[in-house]
């Protein structure tokens, strides 16, 4: 966590503390020690439009969820293909 003492993490330190990848795909990487899937939140901040609800209704800290956020950015093709694969079923 941060706090008015302390830098705020950057975009790579908020991957590494947060993300953990898979190496079946790009599209499978998911919150680290909560196992929530990225897709997963971008998915409900498409609905919820509101990146803390979002963080609060699956349990996770602000942190994590700019961390699924910043993995989004790098990795919106798959993300995307993900989401529209998952409305198509």
């Amino acid at each position: 966590m941060t706090d008015s003492r302390t830098k705020p993490l950057t975009d790579d330190e908020l991957m590494e503390r947060y993300i953990e990848l898979d190496p079946i795909g790009r599209d499978r990487a998911r919150i680290r020690h909560d196992g929530v899937p990225v897709w997963a939140l971008i998915g409900n901040l498409r609905v919820a439009g509101n990146p803390a609800q979002v963080a609060q209704d699956y349990g996770i800290s602000d942190e994590a969820m700019q961390a699924a956020l910043v993995y989004y950015r790098r990795n919106r093709d798959v993300i995307d293909a993900r989401l529209t694969l998952n409305e198509a079923r």
